[in-house]
């Protein structure tokens, strides 16, 4: 059933189309053209967001700020093997799901620190990443409280996830 999911709504957008009397070739050429034009205005920030975490990754200063800020985060109920993820979550997801991988090949998936990032990767955001492509898309440049509220979110949510994990996996 599910492989017909995608024709069906293709199928029903142009019989609606059609019988609304629109020509549907065009609007579709339309929708494509803005989504062009909005890939063109997120791009940058993008490939900079994206470059950013790489250098800080591969520069080995993502785990000196672990380091730093692992007391910060075990005072929090944070495991401080996953300090490095909350610090990388925000930014990148990719980057987070490595670190997350990482975490969980080293301490195993079904132990407390590896079910403590798999929930910190579910319950959390890549909040400078979400910014960038949604504020960009609609042209604003300030984002005023958004940075604050967005981070402290996502404390809440990694708070929240060393909890959970320890609630639901005693032991």
């Amino acid at each position: 059933m599910t492989d017909y999911i995608v024709p069906l709504i293709l199928l029903s957008t142009a019989a609606l189309g059609l019988w609304k009397r629109e020509n549907v070739y065009d609007i579709l050429l339309q929708g494509a053209s803005q989504g062009l034009k909005l890939l063109v205005s997120i791009l940058p920030a993008l490939i900079l967001l994206l470059t950013a975490v790489h250098m800080l990754r591969a520069s080995g200063a993502i785990e000196l700020l672990g380091q730093v800020f692992s007391p910060v985060f075990t005072r929090l109920g944070i495991p401080r093997e996953t300090a490095i993820l909350v610090l990388v979550r925000p930014f990148s997801g990719s980057a987070a799901l490595a670190v997350g991988a990482e975490l969980m090949a080293q301490y195993g998936v079904d132990s407390a620190v590896g079910r403590t990032a798999a929930i910190m990767l579910g319950s959390t955001e890549t909040t400078f990443y979400t910014i960038s492509v949604y504020f960009g898309a609609a042209g604003i440049r300030k984002t005023r409280y958004t940075v604050p509220a967005a981070l402290f979110a996502d404390l809440t949510g990694f708070c929240m996830a060393s909890l959970t994990a320890r609630l639901c996996f005693p032991g």
